[in-house]
């Protein structure tokens, strides 16, 4: 018998109650932040339509730490802990605090929950969900000695996820160098420019289309989630032209569809390793040449942009180098990706069982 085992047979042997959000901690709506009052070396971090990334930095804090957020527009669901002061902005519910209910074992249970809290957003308008879907969720409240033995397995779980994460980023980071010392050539390597290498052509549509059909639909960064019944792109690099993910290359297996968002990059030249191209691609801060305040890559930028390109024997060594190292750091089959997955997949399935309790009476 685990210790978990033994401790629900001690103290709670028939069971134990659930109680709604609203019973127990209470839920709290963020108040509103423009743009226009957050402070560059503000204190503390604001949080409004994301659990990932802030939208910036205020002099204030109206949620306490050890808080957890639920997302209610924009990332819609998207649930995150905090264990410092912040500012919550109004598009995110926060949780309150008991002292019948651990704050990390709240956060634990209510995380489950991120898919349920999508499915429930109000179409109509700004899609948003309504305070009632969380606070009314049901939260069990064991004694706090298995509160707390639960927390310390769960965060177990997750330092090892954090630390693997943190150890394949080391080894991206390890990637780019080599690809920037790998792509960067003395004055005697032929130049091209992109348009040399590339044709260039804007996608369609400036909508997502709706989801049926076979071809799987790419927007500025990546693939969208999302299928449409015709192509206009097969194996062939996407950059992202315009707002958030302006710049960003991915590359398009297979027949899709990418919409308006997207610059489809289609390889014209036979002197010049398709793959090497993309990494030639890969490389390029399109960025560091945007004018204006919304990010934005134009067909010029990418026209007249100037590359080396090395014979076809360097190149098709320099490929088979990054190859290497993408596969490493991206290949959910192999190494650490793999292992983040396992991990992860370890994680969730313990997290739903420990956190499974008999209902008392």
């Amino acid at each position: 018998m685990s210790k978990i085992e033994e401790l629900i047979e001690k103290l709670c042997p028939d069971g134990v109650e659930y109680k709604k959000i609203k019973e127990t901690v209470g839920l709290n709506r963020g108040s509103r932040l423009t743009k226009s009052q957050l402070i560059v070396d503000g204190l503390y971090e604001v949080y409004h339509g994301s659990k990932d990334t802030p939208l910036g930095f205020y002099n204030e804090y109206n949620a306490p730490k050890n808080t957890t957020i639920v997302v209610n527009t924009g990332g819609i669901g998207g649930v995150k802990f905090i264990n410092k002061e912040f500012w919550c902005s109004d598009g995110s519910f926060w949780l309150g605090h008991s002292k019948e209910i651990d704050d990390k074992f709240l956060y634990y249970y209510i995380v489950g929950f991120e898919d349920y809290f999508a499915s429930q957003k109000r179409v109509g308008g700004v899609p948003t969900i309504d305070k009632s879907v969380v606070e009314d969720l049901e939260v069990p409240v064991p004694p706090m000695e298995i509160q707390r033995e639960i927390v310390q397995i769960l965060d177990n779980f997750t330092q090892i996820s954090a630390e693997l994460s943190a150890e394949l980023q080391a080894r991206r980071k390890q990637y780019e160098f080599y690809r920037d010392k790998l792509l960067t050539f003395d004055t005697s390597i032929e130049e091209l420019s992109l348009s040399d290498i590339y044709e260039f052509k804007y996608g369609d549509g400036n909508t997502i289309p709706e989801n049926k059909g076979q071809f799987p639909v790419y927007g500025s960064n990546g693939w969208v989630g999302t299928y449409y019944d015709k192509f206009n792109c097969e194996d062939a690099p996407v950059i992202g032209h315009i707002g958030a993910y302006a710049g960003i290359v991915n590359f398009a297996k297979g027949k899709c569809y990418v919409t308006y968002n997207g610059v489809i990059c289609k390889h014209k030249n036979q002197n010049v390793n398709q793959k090497f191209a993309y990494y030639l691609l890969k490389n390029q801060n399109f960025l560091k040449h945007q004018k204006g305040p919304q990010p934005f890559i134009s067909y010029e930028l990418l026209k007249n942009t100037i590359v080396k390109v090395p014979p076809l024997e360097i190149q098709e060594r320099i490929v088979n180098i990054l190859d290497n190292f993408e596969t490493i750091c991206s290949d959910l089959g192999i190494g650490l990706p793999a292992e983040i997955e396992a991990r992860q997949k370890q994680y969730e399935f313990y997290r739903d069982k420990l956190l499974n309790f008999k209902r008392k009476n």
